[in-house]
């Protein structure tokens, strides 16, 4: 994955705020109409939140490798449009819907594709928290409540109302959009959100699989092949870890020279970062 924060300056607010409780918000987004087909921005209305439900205005978000997957439908079963993308973002709550207690209107969250309820025997088993509700899945395009979308689109010749569906419990290209309560992390509001976002995905991919796959433990020495947002992210959890030799390789020399970089100036603790360009 390679990811870069985006702003929401293209996608500016329209004005949305307080007033916006129980009431749909219209916003634009960048929709995917077909496989492979240029995003266009274009005006959609976003439902209120179901039960446990929040809105979320996106302030930044970020581009994975898996959101061009799914807006190129290499599986059959992706090819879900029109569609709204995006899985890495930072924001603000817009409001809350029924039954949420812990997030209120204004606090910054990063939205996650792989949120927890708490409750199934995955969320409770300490081995794993694949939740049995939650568990990213690349084919869902509808919302776990009440399996429809809260994205609606006018057909500017009929002025029919044709459903937007989601991606990854998230659907960021967006200005606002609503997500699962669980699928919501609040972080500390002096945190940079244009940072934060990366933090949905790709960091959280690659330290995690530092830390809970391979289980590095102090002393260890690392290999990593590939060295893009998540294999450096692979890098630093390495290092939390005490790692005594990390070692990255790729054949990519954008990638190679910006994995020394990263080395240089934020893993230079670690005895032997060693990069190996293939």
């Amino acid at each position: 994955m390679d990811a870069t924060a985006i702003g929401n300056g293209a996608l500016h607010s329209n004005g949305a705020g307080a007033d916006t409780k129980g009431k749909p918000i219209k916003c634009k987004a960048a929709v995917a109409h077909g496989p492979g087909e240029a995003l266009v921005m274009e005006e959609v209305e976003v439902a209120p939140p179901a039960r446990m439900e929040v809105p979320l205005k996106v302030l930044f978000t970020s581009i994975c490798h898996t959101d061009l997957s799914a807006w190129k439908g290499e599986n059959e079963l992706q090819r879900k449009f029109p569609r709204i993308l995006g899985h890495e973002a930072a924001g603000v709550v817009e409001s809350v819907g029924e039954g949420v207690e812990d997030l209120a209107p204004g606090d910054h969250v990063v939205p996650i594709f792989t949120g927890e309820c708490g409750a199934c025997t995955y969320c409770e088993s300490s081995k794993s928290n694949l939740c049995k509700t939650y568990r990213v899945n690349p084919f869902k395009s509808t919302m776990v409540t009440d399996g429809g979308t809260r994205f609606t689109m006018i057909d500017r010749s009929s002025g029919a109302r044709n459903p937007v569906y989601h991606f990854l419990n998230t659907s960021t290209f967006a200005e606002y959009t609503v997500i699962d309560s669980a699928c919501a992390v609040k972080i500390n509001p002096k945190a940079p959100l244009e940072k934060m976002s990366l933090l949905s995905c790709g960091v959280s991919t690659g330290v995690g699989a530092a830390w809970n796959t391979a289980n590095v433990s102090k002393g260890s020495t690392v290999a990593i092949f590939g060295l893009g947002a998540i294999g450096l992210a692979v890098a630093e959890g390495a290092r939390l870890r005490g790692a005594s030799r990390i070692i990255g390789v790729d054949i990519n020399p954008e990638k190679f020279s910006k994995g020394a970089y990263f080395s240089h100036v934020y893993i230079s603790a670690v005895p032997f970062f060693t990069f190996f360009f293939l």
